[in-house]
């Protein structure tokens, strides 16, 4: 709700693919390469081409509608919609319209503690346009030139479309990272979206509140994080609620998110489906998909990340927050069960992915994919478990380890800085400790318990942080006891 209004929101969601060519042509899908390099006649509409569909981008379509309690359809048409923009080189781009891969599914998130449905009205299938370079500026308004990058025309997409079911940016925020997990997880996405494989459009709309009817949509376009989808949709609220108050009328048009000022701004009237003048796809077949196919898809579906969230919390004893984290990351879990296999220690090992992984992984910019084997940290725990080095230092090691690539225990001995867990070596350091302070020792057997954390320092101090804590306080009681 927004003060007097219900915020209606639909997403429409673009995914690139993970193929290694594009839908219709052999030509690469990787990101980064020289412009107009990984180009065909095929991709750019030369005369006379004819397309052939990747059957891998038709098994990642009904893998996910499957994954989303969608229904897939027997049969499924590709079709042309067509409009004129320099980063298209056919002037239409193959879509499909009336006839898409899955329909009427849905995804359930949890929002306020909450679980919302969220209806999936369709997923199908469509080639990508290009991309344009502004000069000038760093969008088009500004910019003195435009290039055109064909490398991305006809790279697979999967658009999946939910119904106006989402409340609030909050919600829409959450329902786009449960489905990019959902995604990752399938294998059929990476869902970066800074490189743009992961996409969304929104269309929203306020109504007044009681009222059942739809108010006036806007699409606001160009938002490459879930942080912004939440920020452009909650100031697409805003400028709609103003307008409404002061007795405006929304026009329905596309507008784009300006990171800058954290508003929308228009962009141009939104088209309607007529104004594509959509007709079937004459050089593309009509997709037959039947039980086999279906059923065969199935079975290559994983478990999906809230029925890993369960399960890790009930295997492993995991709290609904670290078994979150844990599953929100298919790189992380997948690391985590490694190591739980290697050594039954499922909270601590947990502890080090959430704290000290997780910590590493964004100051260097990494993947937990990135990191040293599960057995490197596996060793690390038990070397701390045994008193042979401290927390602090296993943290040390862990990110030399992780630096260097060397040996874990090789770090620890040429280090030098293995743990003193031995009883008689602490007790002479000990015994010196408190030779040297009978005032503090009096003190402490007078009632003053809290210098004990002054003995402790100083042991530390004389062993320059080598001595095991546990072994010294069991030690150091007894002694201040005598």
């Amino acid at each position: 709700m927004s003060g007097n209004y219900e915020v209606v929101i639909g997403l429409e969601v673009h995914a690139q693919l993970l193929t290694e060519s594009k839908i219709f042509c052999d030509c690469s899908t990787k990101f980064g390469a020289a412009p107009n390099t990984n180009i065909c006649p095929v991709c750019t509409g030369q005369p006379g081409v004819l397309p052939v569909l990747n059957k891998k981008v038709v098994d990642f379509a009904i893998k996910t509608g499957l994954a989303l309690n969608a229904k897939i359809a027997e049969r499924s048409v590709f079709a042309r919609k067509n409009y004129f923009y320099p980063d298209l080189p056919k002037n239409y781009q193959v879509s499909q319209y009336d006839l898409p891969i899955a329909t009427k599914g849905f995804l359930d998130i949890v929002s306020e503690g909450t679980v919302k449905k969220i209806g999936i009205t369709r997923v199908h299938l469509e080639e990508d346009a290009g991309k344009l370079v502004h000069r000038g500026a760093a969008g088009l308004r500004g910019s003195t030139s435009s290039s055109v990058d064909f490398n991305r025309t006809g790279v697979p997409l999967m658009e999946i479309v939910s119904e106006p079911d989402i409340r609030s940016p909050e919600d829409a925020k959450t329902y786009m990272e449960e489905l990019r997990k959902i995604l990752v997880y399938l294998g059929v996405c990476d869902g970066n979206m800074e490189e743009g494989s992961l996409r969304c459009d929104a269309n929203i709309s306020l109504r007044p509140a009681g009222q059942k009817e739809f108010g006036t949509k806007t699409e606001v376009k160009n938002m490459n994080s879930f942080k912004a989808v939440q920020k452009a949709l909650a100031a697409e609220v805003k400028r709609q609620t103003q307008v409404l108050d002061e007795g405006g009328r929304i026009v329905q048009e596309t507008r784009l998110f300006d990171e800058a000022s954290g508003g929308t701004i228009s962009m141009r009237s939104k088209e309607e489906a007529h104004d594509y003048r959509y007709f079937p796809e004459p050089d593309l077949v009509p997709i037959e998909i039947d039980r086999k196919w279906i059923e065969d898809i199935r079975k290559t579906i994983t478990e999906l990340p809230q029925e890993k969230k369960l399960r890790f919390m009930k295997q492993f004893g995991l709290s609904d927050a670290d078994a979150a984290i844990l599953t929100d990351d298919k790189d992380m879990a997948d690391y985590f069960e490694d190591s739980v296999k290697l050594l039954n220690e499922p909270k601590e090992i947990s502890n080090w992915l959430i704290g000290d992984a997780s910590a590493y992984c964004n100051e260097n910019k990494k993947n937990v994919s990135d990191l040293f084997p599960p057995s490197g940290l596996i060793e690390i725990i038990r070397q701390v478990k045994k008193g042979t080095i401290s927390r602090k230092t296993a943290k040390e090691v862990f990110i030399e380890a992780n630096n260097t690539g060397k040996n874990v225990n090789d770090i620890i001995s040429e280090s030098g800085a293995t743990q003193i867990s031995g009883e008689e070596e602490l007790l002479l350091v000990i015994s010196e400790v408190l030779a040297k302070n009978p005032k503090q020792v009096a003190e402490y057997k007078a009632g003053k318990v809290q210098l004990a954390a002054f003995f402790v320092g100083q042991v530390m101090k004389a062993t320059k942080g080598r001595a095991n804590p546990e072994v010294v306080n069991r030690l150091l009681m007894g002694g201040l006891m005598q």
